[in-house]
């Protein structure tokens, strides 16, 4: 069960809120490709590639990566910080994933000093560049944020992100995107308890679709999104 105080519900809520001035919204993440190609054209099969993501994708590992990230941060633990930002960067397997990451985590970090000047672990001690997972984590542990719940946060701001980025594509309307958001409650739910749990040996994924999209979108002729 998620326990959380008014303070860090808000905080999560404005953490994982679209809002959020990290540039989230110019990235689909090799969801335009996908569009571009056919492979994606409905809400449905929308559906299934974010379910798959959540299950086995690059999501899960980077959801998992911000939970260490959460608990270096909560116990000071300077060392892990640095080697799960460099394992988070090592397994960005193209550049447009990469600097996605290192683009938001910078963002963030920029954020978090205006926002909480007396941050106890700046995002710095992630090293240079930090990536977002990393970022993320240590706002969560700042604000005192639950561990499932800033999963929960994490996945969904993603799930709503690239929702987002469907909705103009394929295109959706904006109720269908609120419906596939719903949808996906449960599997968002079921990840979260998975990910809260995964010992490091367990970190592994299965996202080659996600690499190839990624890898072809600076050949696309017109472009909307920047991965």
């Amino acid at each position: 069960m998620i326990q959380l105080n008014e303070f860090a519900l808000l905080s999560l809520l404005q953490l994982a809120n679209s809002a959020l001035p990290v540039g989230a919204y110019s990235y689909s993440e090799g969801l335009e490709t996908l569009v571009a190609t056919g492979t994606i054209d409905s809400r449905q099969s929308l559906q299934r590639w974010l379910a798959h993501g959540l299950r086995y994708g690059a999501i899960r590992l980077e959801a998992a990566v911000m939970v260490r990230g959460l608990r270096a941060a909560g116990t000071g633990n300077l060392p892990d910080l640095a080697y799960w930002n460099a394992w988070a960067t090592a397994t960005r397997e193209t550049e447009e994933l990469r600097q996605q990451s290192w683009q938001m985590g910078s963002a963030l970090g920029r954020l978090l000093v205006a926002l909480e000047p007396q941050l106890q672990v700046p995002v710095s001690a992630c090293g240079s560049p930090c990536n977002f997972s990393l970022a993320f984590g240590i706002a969560a542990a700042h604000w005192q944020i639950d561990e499932f719940a800033a999963v929960l946060g994490y996945l969904h701001s993603w799930a709503s992100n690239l929702i987002s980025a469907g909705v103009k594509l394929i295109p959706l309307g904006q109720t269908a995107g609120q419906q596939l958001l719903l949808n996906l409650h449960p599997t968002l739910i079921n990840t979260a308890r998975d990910i809260v749990s995964l010992e490091d040996d367990d970190l592994c994924g299965t996202y080659w679709g996600l690499s190839l999209a990624s890898m072809n979108h600076e050949t696309l002729y017109t472009r909307l999104f920047r991965s």
